[in-house]
C-alpha cells in the first residue's frame, strides 16, 4: 500500500484489511486511472451545464410550469456542487488521477475553488478525520455530535437548511476562515484565531478568497457569453440552500450514530443509494464509506467492487438506506 501519510491508518486497520485482502487484490483495487478522473470532472460539469440550460428554458415558460422546474434545476445544481466536493475529496486522497499534478492543481481549480474549498487545506483537515475517526480528536466529530436527536430537532435543522440560514452561516464562515479569523474546517466547530490587525486580515482574505472569486467570475462570464448572466443566481441559491442540506444528509449517513471506536467497520457506515440518492447526496460512489475508510487508497470507481468483496467474505452486512439512517438519527 502507498506509504504516503494521507493513506495511513491505525495499525489495527491495516491488520484487518490485509487479513481480508491479499496483495494482488489490494494492488488491483488501488490502481488509479487518469481517464476515470477526467470522466468524473467532465461529466459533472456537463450535467451542471445541462441544469443551467434546464433552468434557462424553464424561465421562459408559464409560471405554473416554470416554478417547479426552476426549483428542480436548483436542487440538481446543488447535487452537482456536492459532486464537485466529492471529487475534491477523491483528489485529497490522491486517487482521482494517476497523474499527481492533476490530483492537486487541476482538481483544485476545476472542482474545489468554484465551491469555495481549498484542496490543500482540506487534505490537512481530512487526514485528521481518517486517523482519528470516531474519537474526540476527529476533525469532523462536530458534524454528528448530539445524535440521535428527536424528529422535531432534525426537521428544524432541515428547515434552517432550506431557508438558507445554514448556507449564509456557511458562507460567512468561509469568509472568516479566509481572513484568518477562525481555523479552517469543513465541520461546524468554531475555533477563533488571534486577531492581528485589520490590514493583515484583509490582505489574507484577498489572497485566500481570490481563487474562489476568480473561478466564480469565470463561471459568470461563461453564462453571460451564452446570453444568460442571470443564471448565475441559480448557482448561488443552490450553494446556499440544497448544497448545505445535501452535505448534512451525507455526513449523517457516513458516521452518525455509529460506534465510538477506532474500528472503521463500526465507526463508519455504508449506505444503500438508489438513483435519487446518487443524484443528490451520494455522487461518485461516496455512499460506500466503510470501504473508503477501510482502504482510502481505493479510487471511487472501484469502491463498489471492494464492497462486493467485503460482503462476500462476510465482513460487512446489508447497508441501510438513507431513509433508514434518517429515522435512526431522529429516534431519540
Amino acid at each position: 500500500m502507498n506509504n504516503d501519510a494521507v493513506y495511513r491508518h491505525s495499525p489495527e486497520t491495516r491488520k484487518k484489511i490485509t487479513d481480508i485482502l491479499n496483495r494482488d487484490e489490494i494492488r488491483q483495487l488501488t490502481a488509479r486511472s487518469d481517464l476515470a478522473g477526467i470522466w468524473a470532472i467532465l461529466s459533472t460539469w456537463a450535467l451542471i451545464a445541462s441544469y443551467f440550460a434546464l433552468i434557462g428554458w424553464a424561465m421562459s415558460q408559464p409560471l405554473p410550469l416554470a416554478i417547479p422546474m426552476i426549483i428542480a434545476g436548483i436542487a440538481l445544481l446543488g447535487g452537482r456542487q456536492l459532486a464537485l466536493a466529492i471529487i475534491t475529496h477523491e483528489a485529497t486522497h490522491k486517487t482521482l488521477f494517476k497523474t499527481q499534478w492533476a490530483n492537486n492543481g487541476l482538481t483544485d481549480w476545476l472542482c474545489a475553488r468554484p465551491i469555495g474549498l481549498d484542496l490543500a487545506k482540506y487534505r490537512t483537515h481530512h487526514f485528521i478525520h481518517h486517523t482519528r475517526t470516531g474519537t474526540d480528536e476527529d476533525s469532523d466529530i462536530s458534524l454528528i455530535a448530539g445524535l440521535p436527536t428527536t424528529r422535531a430537532s432534525l426537521l428544524r435543522k432541515f428547515l434552517r437548511d432550506v431557508c438558507g440560514i445554514t448556507g449564509l452561516k456557511f458562507l460567512l464562515g468561509r469568509l472568516l476562515m479566509d481572513a484568518g479569523l477562525i481555523k479552517w474546517t469543513v465541520a461546524t466547530n468554531v475555533e477563533r484565531l488571534p486577531y492581528q490587525g485589520l490590514p493583515f486580515h484583509l490582505a489574507l482574505l484577498v489572497r485566500n478568497a481570490s481563487p474562489a472569486v476568480i473561478t466564480n467570475l469565470l463561471l459568470f462570464a461563461v453564462l453571460a457569453l451564452c446570453g444568460h448572466p442571470e443564471l448565475y443566481l441559480a448557482w448561488l441559491i443552490a450553494y446556499l440552500i440544497p448544497y448545505p442540506l445535501f452535505i448534512r444528509i451525507r455526513a449523517l449517513a457516513e458516521h452518525a450514530c455509529t460506534e465510538r471506536s477506532s474500528d472503521m467497520f463500526k465507526n463508519t457506515r455504508t449506505t444503500r443509494a438508489g438513483w435519487i440518492a446518487r443524484t443528490f447526496v451520494a455522487p461518485l460512489k461516496v455512499n460506500y464509506h466503510i470501504e473508503h475508510h477501510a482502504m482510502a487508497s481505493v479510487p471511487w470507481f472501484r469502491l463498489k467492487t471492494l464492497h462486493r468483496m467485503l460482503k462476500e467474505r462476510n465482513v460487512t452486512s446489508k447497508p441501510p438506506s438513507y431513509w433508514q439512517v434518517l429515522r435512526l438519527v431522529s429516534s431519540a
